[in-house]
Order: structure tokens, then sequence, then C-alpha cells
């Protein structure tokens, strides 16, 4: 099993190759990518030392896997390519995730409808991945009318330059920014580029995502995405209006009984979902929950979990573990 990964040096690609080698996956043969100054150096991975090479020279080598995480325009350049050498992409980007021809996949939810055929399958936003988690049983058993989420996210959402920043503003050192503001006792509600409607691209990910994934229009998501001055780990505060009514105990049940979700729910005890508990774990927290009281079957749940494993690279692997254990590669 060739596995090439692209971007292999950054936030990321490292946390991919981490993953690779803890969860065993089948690699006969790594081929890592990165940018054009990285090239011929070397990393390790499973005690041996792998060359840096060329997106060229990658597509060249028709690896079985291509596992991307470069950003989108590296992506819609590359992914085409990898896949006319008949290596399936798995792409960590925003580039393919609403195009109508591919999937938007998380495994414990829709691989089942991955086939062949799909040579470019992409990996959602790691907001959306750690809120559909939570909301497929529910969506399943009440069905959603409408979702009101708030983020709070990490600076690793951004990358090494954001977390650079906020490193520098803790020690008082004046450096590159990759904000507008500080970050260092601050909130800025602005996750990625203002669109026309006044929403950021963060925040329409949030609300076209979920409809895509779970394959269904009927329900709405509007999102307000906040920064906020953590290394790692992104939370929400979820509000969800359900076409019928619920019981607490039952939800908490539902939610119990999911692969991938811990649930961290007693107030008496200041059990809760926070990122510290989150940090190098493939698992998706959730807590908080207690109903709406004012209007009728309406939830509100707090949902918790690590961006750079389940909300990025952790999705992409058990895609492919997917894809290996399917046969589909």
């Amino acid at each position: 099993m060739k596995i090439a990964v692209i971007g292999a040096t950054g936030m990321v690609g490292t946390v991919m190759l981490k993953l690779l080698e803890e969860r065993n996956f089948p690699v006969s043969q790594l081929i890592p990518v990165a940018s054009e100054k990285s090239v011929g150096k070397e990393l390790s991975f499973k005690g041996q030392a792998y060359k840096i090479v060329s997106l060229e020279d990658a597509v060249a080598a028709r690896p079985d896997i291509a596992i991307f995480s470069a950003g989108g325009a590296t992506s819609l350049e590359w992914a085409p390519k990898f896949a006319e050498a008949g290596t399936t992409v798995i792409d960590n980007s925003s580039a393919w995730r609403m195009d109508p021809s591919k999937k938007l996949v998380v495994p414990e939810i829709n691989a089942a409808a991955l086939t062949k055929q799909d040579k470019i399958i992409a990996n959602p936003n790691c907001s959306t991945i750690q809120m559909v988690m939570a909301l497929a049983p529910l969506h399943k058993k009440y069905k959603m009318k409408r979702v009101v989420v708030s983020t709070y996210q990490s600076v690793s959402g951004t990358g090494v330059k954001a977390v650079q920043q906020l490193e520098n503003e803790i020690k008082g050192i004046k450096g590159e920014m990759a904000y507008p503001y500080p970050i260092h006792k601050n909130a800025l509600p602005h996750c990625d580029v203002f669109e026309a409607n006044g929403y950021t691209k963060e925040e329409m990910k949030l609300a076209r995502e979920p409809q895509k994934i779970l394959d269904d229009r009927t329900f709405s998501v509007t999102a307000t995405a906040v920064r906020i001055p953590t290394a790692g780990g992104h939370s929400e505060a979820v509000n969800v209006e359900f076409l019928n009514d619920f019981d607490l105990s039952e939800v908490r049940r539902l939610l119990q009984s999911v692969p991938g979700i811990t649930l961290q729910d007693n107030p008496d005890t200041n059990t809760y979902p926070m990122p510290m508990y989150a940090h190098d774990k493939d698992d998706v927290f959730v807590g908080r929950i207690r109903r709406d009281e004012t209007q009728p079957n309406t939830l509100n749940m707090w949902i918790v979990s690590d961006n750079l494993r389940k909300g990025a690279a952790t999705n992409a692997i058990q895609i492919a573990e997917y894809l290996v254990a399917t046969g589909l590669v």
C-alpha cells in the first residue's frame, strides 16, 4: 500500500503521519510531499527515513492513496492529476467539499456511500465534523428543523503562524501576525474571510456541509464562528430545534451509543467537555445537554474535539482505513 501525504510537514500533515503510525495503517511505502523548499529533506516514519519529494514525483509514483492537507489551490490543481493516475485522493481542504460530483465523508455517518469510482473524496471542515457527529443520531431519531451554532475555535485551526502569534503575545514578543488583531486575552468573531452576505467562509461551511453529509436539505444551520486564544481544540455551543420532542435521558443514551463520541455531562461534578480533555484524542466530547426552555422540541449542548485529529487528520485516516477494509483501493 503506497501512501502519499501532501503537506507532510504542516500541522495537520504531521498529525497524519503520527496517526498512520499509531493506528498501524498498512503502509508499505510512504511518499511524503511538501513545498519546493523542503524537497530532498528527510522525515522519519516508523523509524525509517523518507525523502520529501515533489508533487510531480509523487504523481509519477502512482500511490494507492494520496492524503492532501496543503490548501485549496494545491488540491484543485493536483488532486485531478493523482486521480487520473489511478490514485484515490482524500482531500482535507475546502476545494471539493461542495462539488456535487464529490462525496463529503465522515466515516461514522456516510462512508457506505463511497464506491470505487470516487477518486477524489472530500474531508469536511473541522467544526462541521464534530458537530455532525453529535447531530447525526439525534436527527435520525427526532428530525432537525434548525441548528444555531456558535464556535470557539483554537488558533491551531489557522495554522503554524497563528500558534506562533499567540505564543509571541504570551511572551510579550513582537512578531508576525496571522490575525488583524492580537489574539492573546482576546476573541475574534472572524474565522476565515468575510463573504458578501456578512458571514465568514467558516460560518458558511457550517451552514452548508451538514446538509450534504446527512444528505438532507430539510433542516437549516446558522453559525457564528469565533477564534479564541486556545492552542488546540474547537468548542461549540449548539442549539437544535427538532420536529419531534425528545427525552433527555434518551438523548444521552443515543449519544453514548455512538462510536467516537464520549459523553461528559454531569453538572454535579463539574463534568463537561473542554479542549484540555480533547487534546490528542480522537473522540468528540459532548456535554451540557439541556432542554431550551424558551421554545418546544429544542436542545442545547456543548461539543468539543481536537481539531487537528478528528477535525482533520483522524477523519482522513479513517476514510483511508474504510477504503482498504472494503477493498475500494
